[in-house]
C-alpha cells in the first residue's frame, strides 16, 4: 500500500507525512540521532558555556540569533540544538546568576568585617542605576571585592575651555581629522585622538592637556592646511604664551595624576594611603620659587580644595589608624610624637575590645578547654585499649605521676605560662603595638596584606585589626568600573534591558569566575 500511494498518489502522502510530523512532538529517528538532548550533560554543559560567554563578555543576548555565532556553534558541536533568546533570558541566566550568588554569600560568610561602597551612573538610554560593592580580607589575606547589587533609580573654563573646543573641532571634523591623522603619521606622532572628555576630574584636565601638546604640532600642520578654513583655523590656533600655560598646566596637575593612578589599584589597600598622600600633596601645592603665575593658580586651587576635606575627627582618626597599621607607614611621620601616641593608644583599645567581643559570642564551655582535653585523652584511649579496664584510670594514675613533675619543676616551667595565660586583652594589645613599632618598617614597594600574612600569629590582635581597617576602599574606583562595564550592557541597541537584566549581567561580569584558556 506504501508503494502504491507513492507511486500513484505522491502529493496525499507527503501531506500526510506532514501533517503526521507536526501533530506529535515525537522526534524522528533522524532527529533523535542527529540531534543532542537538550537534556543531556553535555547539552547543559554546552548552553551553561554561552551563558558563560554572554556575562563575561557583555554580550547581547540576541547573540544567539546572530547567523554568525550559530555557524560557528553548529561547527563546534553539529548535533546541539542552540536554545532561544528568551530561554537564555529568562531560565539559562537567572540560574547561572543564583549559582554564583550563593557562591559570593559563602564567600563573604567567612569575613569579620565587610566595607561597602556604592555610587549612581546613567545609561545611555537616560536611565539612573545605583551599584553597590562590597570589599573585605580574605583568610588568606587577599583583598577581595564583589557586586552585590545594580539597581534602577526612579527619580569648561579659559585654557581648558579651549583646548576641549579644538578636540571637539577635530571629532566633529572628518577632513581636519583626516589632515590631523596624516600629519601624526608624517611627523612621526602616535595617531591618538584627542581627548574631550573634561569631566570635573583634575587628571581630565591633566590627560587631554598633555595629549594636545603631544599631539600640537600635528595639529598646526592640521590647521593650516587647505582643506580647514582660514577662520577655523585662526579661532581653533593656540598662541604661544597659551602653550606655555598649557605645559605649566600639565607640569602643576602631575602629581594629582599620580595620586589618582595609584589610588585607582583594587588588589591592594587604598585607606591606608590617604592620609601619606594628602599630606605629601599638600607639601607638593606649597609655592616654591621659580613657579610661573598659571603654576601658582592651579597650585592654589587644588590645596585650597584639599584644605577642606578629611577635617572631622571621625575621618583623622580612621585614616590615620588605617596607616599606623600598614607597616609601610606605621611610623607616621606626617603627625607629631602626641598625635602618633593618640593613634596607637586607641589602636591597643580597639584590639583589645575585639578580642573581649569575640570571647562573649564563644559558646558555652568553649573557654573550658582544660575539662575538654582530659575528656578527649579518654575517648581516644578507650578506642585503642583490649583490656576490660577503664581508660580513664590510667589517666588518672598518668595524672598523678605528672603530678610529682609538677612539684618539682612547676615554677620553673609553668609561672610564666601562667603569666601569659593571665595577662588582660588589653596588656597583650599594649604589648603587641609595642613590638610592631618595634619591628622594621616594610618597604614601600612589598604588599601589606603579605606582611600582615606572614606575622598573623606574633601579632594575633592586631592582625584581626589590621583586616578591619585595611578593607576599606579608599576611593569609589571599584563602583566607577562598573559604570564603564554597565555602559557596555546598556547600549543603544540595548537601551530596552529590564533593570532586573541589567543587576544579572554587571553581578555575573564582576563575580562569575571561569577557568583560563
Amino acid at each position: 500500500m506504501s508503494k502504491h500511494f507513492e507511486h500513484f498518489h505522491p502529493a496525499r502522502t507527503s501531506s500526510a507525512i506532514a501533517t503526521k510530523t507536526a501533530s506529535t512532538s515525537q522526534p524522528t529517528i533522524k532527529e533523535a540521532l542527529t540531534t543532542l538532548p537538550s537534556a543531556s550533560e553535555r547539552g547543559k554543559k554546552i548552553t551553561r558555556s554561552v551563558a558563560c560567554f554572554i556575562s563575561k563578555d557583555l554580550r547581547p543576548y540576541s547573540v544567539v540569533e546572530n547567523a554568525g555565532f550559530r555557524y560557528l556553534l553548529k561547527t563546534l558541536e553539529p548535533w546541539h540544538n542552540l536554545p532561544t533568546r528568551r530561554h537564555f533570558t529568562e531560565t539559562v541566566v537567572p540560574a547561572l546568576y543564583n549559582e554564583t550568588k550563593a557562591q559570593v554569600m559563602e564567600s563573604m560568610s567567612k569575613a569579620s568585617r565587610v566595607a561597602i561602597t556604592c555610587d549612581s551612573w546613567m545609561s545611555t538610554a537616560k536611565e539612573s542605576y545605583v551599584t553597590i560593592t562590597a570589599h573585605y580580607i580574605s583568610n588568606d589575606w587577599q583583598l577581595v571585592s564583589h557586586v552585590l547589587q545594580t539597581r534602577a533609580l526612579y527619580e569648561s573654563h579659559g585654557l581648558l575651555g579651549r583646548i576641549c573646543r579644538v578636540s571637539t573641532f577635530f571629532h566633529h571634523s572628518t577632513i581636519a581629522n583626516h589632515q590631523l591623522q596624516s600629519n601624526q603619521k608624517h611627523i612621526g606622532l602616535p595617531t591618538h585622538k584627542l581627548k574631550t572628555d573634561v569631566a570635573t576630574r583634575w587628571n581630565s584636565a591633566h590627560d587631554m592637556m598633555e595629549r594636545y601638546l603631544e599631539q600640537q604640532p600635528a595639529i598646526h600642520a592640521a590647521l593650516l592646511s587647505p582643506q580647514v578654513t582660514k577662520d577655523d583655523a585662526e579661532h581653533y590656533t593656540l598662541n604661544k604664551t597659551e602653550l606655555e600655560n598649557a605645559a605649566h598646566a600639565v607640569k602643576a596637575l602631575r602629581p594629582m595624576k599620580d595620586v589618582t593612578t595609584l589610588m585607582s589599584e583594587e588588589k591592594n589597600p587604598t585607606v591606608c594611603l590617604i592620609s601619606p598622600l594628602y599630606a605629601q600633596l599638600l607639601q607638593d601645592m606649597s609655592d616654591t620659587t621659580g613657579d610661573s603665575p598659571v603654576i601658582r593658580e592651579i597650585k592654589n586651587a587644588i590645596k585650597t580644595d584639599l584644605l577642606k576635606r578629611y577635617n572631622s575627627e571621625e575621618e583623622k582618626k580612621l585614616l590615620y589608624t588605617a596607616s599606623a597599621l600598614d607597616p609601610r607607614f606605621k611610623g607616621l611621620p606626617f603627625l607629631t610624637a602626641d598625635e602618633r601616641l593618640k593613634i596607637y593608644r586607641s589602636a591597643v583599645t580597639e584590639a583589645a575590645a575585639l578580642e573581649e567581643t569575640e570571647a562573649d559570642e564563644m559558646p558555652a564551655g568553649a573557654m573550658n578547654s582544660g575539662i575538654q582535653e582530659e575528656a578527649m585523652l579518654c575517648v581516644e584511649d578507650n578506642m585503642h585499649r583490649k583490656d576490660n579496664v577503664p581508660s580513664c584510670q590510667s589517666a588518672a594514675k598518668r595524672k598523678a605521676s605528672s603530678s610529682l613533675l609538677v612539684t618539682l619543676l612547676g615554677h620553673t616551667f609553668t609561672d610564666n605560662e601562667a603569666a601569659v595565660q593571665n595577662k588582660t586583652s588589653y596588656s597583650r594589645a599594649e604589648e603587641e603595638v609595642y613590638n610592631y613599632c618595634r619591628a622594621p618598617s616594610l618597604p614601600l614597594t612589598e604588599d601589606p596584606l603579605n606582611w600582615w600574612h606572614g606575622h598573623e600569629f606574633t601579632f594575633p590582635l592586631l592582625s584581626k585589626l589590621s583586616k578591619r581597617y585595611l578593607r576599606i576602599p579608599g576611593t569609589s574606583v571599584s563602583a566607577e568600573r562598573v559604570f564603564s562595564t554597565a555602559g557596555d550592557v546598556v547600549t543603544a541597541k540595548r537601551s530596552t534591558l529590564k533593570p532586573e537584566h541589567v543587576d544579572h549581567l554587571v553581578f555575573l561580569h564582576k563575580n562569575l569566575e571561569i577557568p583560563k584558556c
